[in-house]
């Protein structure tokens, strides 16, 4: 049998989870080892609902079976399981990893969900569990893992009956506070946030966040799009208050001055755009509430982060669609590893200017330093 190697985190770690940096900082273990050495790592946890043709919503609901080692016939959400590390993992790969466990345990594919929807992230002892809610058609087939469900009791629930299992049967806590959350909430008003807003250019203003470590060709791409649709633009600086650090070498005063100079060389009034430090809090829950107090009225939120799109839509905030331009080239952390390793490639993915700064700001000698000490670590 394959071992499975799981996605695992240190706990003085957990919280950039909450800033969507899932990649730099998980690693990978065997599944056997992280429960023996009581380490910390990453799960999905899947709800899933349908609705009948007179409106009615049915939740879909698993007991677990008789022979599992955790919590025995105990009722909890429609599907869960470990996440599997691998590169590069992102909340994308951690969606499909939940659509994955869903169609192990019900049979469910993943094109028959309609929809998904990541809600949080929840510390549970030492599991991390990212929690997303689903969408599938009224009367789809289901097909219960004898080996992993109770195949009699995991079934579509109607609202009385769920309300009378969450009241009267063993229900897995964390999976019960989040039924009942869904019971009292009108959950298919989440699923609507709009994509790709109409807006009157003459009074509009876009929001885009990113971290500039450095600013690149990428960002002014991104920026010289936006301006062309909108009006003006607030440009928020993430984890503003980390610097000197692997992924974050720069300090907000040096990131806004890229922009700045980038923006200036290429005659972009600073009347059309406003620059906000934006500091990280680690908490996923409050982290745009966080961002509207500090940069005020928005008609739209422009990232190509998936992190950053789930946390604004799931408030009902407008998203525009994704602007990309060789995002494997024109990557903050690709521009930084090229640095770290004295090539000088990196230069034609910056404009001259901030080439300039960087240098000024002695950031080549700051990043090759805090490369050298990972690697001596």
């Amino acid at each position: 049998m394959e071992k499975e190697i799981l996605a695992c985190i240190d706990g003085k770690n957990i919280k950039y989870l909450h800033s969507g940096q899932i990649s730099k900082f998980v690693f990978p273990m065997e599944r056997k080892e992280a429960h023996e050495k009581k380490i910390h790592h990453l799960i999905t946890r899947f709800f899933i609902i349908s609705q009948t043709p007179n409106g009615e919503i049915l939740y879909l609901v698993q007991k677990r079976g008789k022979n599992k080692k955790t919590f025995p016939e105990y009722f909890t959400e429609s599907s869960s399981g470990h996440i599997n590390w691998m590169r590069d993992l992102d909340l994308n790969k951690i969606k499909k990893e939940a659509l994955r466990e869903l169609e192990e345990e019900f049979g469910i594919p993943p094109n028959a969900v309609q929809r998904t929807l990541f809600s949080e992230i929840n510390t549970e002892g030492l599991e991390i569990a990212y929690i997303f809610f689903g969408i599938v058609n009224y009367n789809i087939s289901i097909n219960p893992n004898p080996d992993e469900l109770d195949v009699k009791f995991s079934r579509f629930y109607h609202k009385n009956e769920l309300e009378n299992l969450l009241e009267n049967e063993k229900n897995i806590d964390y999976s019960k506070k989040t039924w009942g959350k869904i019971l009292n909430m009108d959950v298919f008003s989440l699923f609507e946030s709009q994509i790709e807003p109409l807006v009157n250019k003459k009074n509009s203003t876009a929001l885009f966040i990113g971290r500039f470590q450095p600013l690149h060709h990428g960002h002014i791409y991104v920026i010289k799009t936006i301006l062309r649709k909108y009006n003006k633009l607030k440009i928020g600086i993430g984890s503003s208050q980390i610097s000197h650090e692997l992924n974050d070498p720069f300090t907000k005063e040096e990131r806004k001055a890229f922009i700045k100079a980038a923006l200036k060389k290429r005659s972009i009034s600073q009347d059309k755009y406003e620059i906000f430090d934006i500091p990280d809090i680690f908490n996923a829950k409050e982290w745009v509430n966080h961002v509207i107090s500090i940069v005020g009225e928005f008609d739209s939120v422009y990232s190509n982060s998936d992190w950053v799109r789930a946390l604004f839509s799931k408030k009902g905030i407008k998203i525009d669609k994704k602007i990309t331009i060789f995002k494997k080239k024109f990557n903050g952390q690709n521009i930084r590893n090229l640095i770290s390793k004295y090539d000088k490639k990196w230069k034609a993915l910056i404009p001259k200017e901030v080439v300039e700064l960087i240098e000024q700001f002695d950031g080549i000698d700051r990043i090759q330093s805090i490369y050298r000490k990972i690697d001596n670590s």
